[in-house]
């Protein structure tokens, strides 16, 4: 008792709505279909209001700009810090894959902090010195402190 397989019939139906009438039926000759006086009146429609937002966006952004000013500034700061970083991080990076530039700014580093203790952090006067001209560098970036 062996099951029998039966294949599906496939049966093809055309609706009437899927045909598309044949416009020309003539080898070498163009119909040209005429745009339906609805459609041009819609892209009318559409350009209209296209072009009163296109002329009204200018006066939009100047007011936008205006209102929001100082937070627009800060984000941009923000912005140009953080692509400011990464193009040094990039510089530094490339500039560590050329041979003997690594030691040689590590031997720089070490020089320069070794002159900077011996310069201001080993005597009192000196340090004093240092906070001074910290204070003044201070004063001169953030603006003088009015006090009481």
């Amino acid at each position: 008792m062996e099951a029998q397989m039966q294949e599906p019939e496939i049966v093809e139906t055309k609706s009437p709505e899927a045909t598309m009438p044949t416009i020309n039926n003539q080898t070498g000759s163009i119909t040209k279909v005429q745009p339906s006086a609805q459609s041009q009146e819609q892209w009318l429609k559409y350009g209209e209001q296209v072009s009163g937002f296109l002329a009204t966006l200018p006066d939009y952004l100047g007011s936008f700009f205006n209102r929001y000013k100082q937070p627009l500034i800060s984000v941009g700061l923000i912005v140009t810090a953080i692509v400011a970083v990464k193009v040094v991080l990039a510089v530094l990076d490339a500039l560590n894959d050329i041979p003997l530039v690594a030691p040689t700014f590590e031997l720089i580093g070490i020089g320069y902090s070794a002159w900077f203790v011996y310069r201001y952090l080993l005597k009192a006067s000196n340090r004093q010195e240092l906070t001074n001209e910290i204070a003044t560098l201070k004063s001169q970036v953030v603006g003088k402190v009015q006090e009481g």
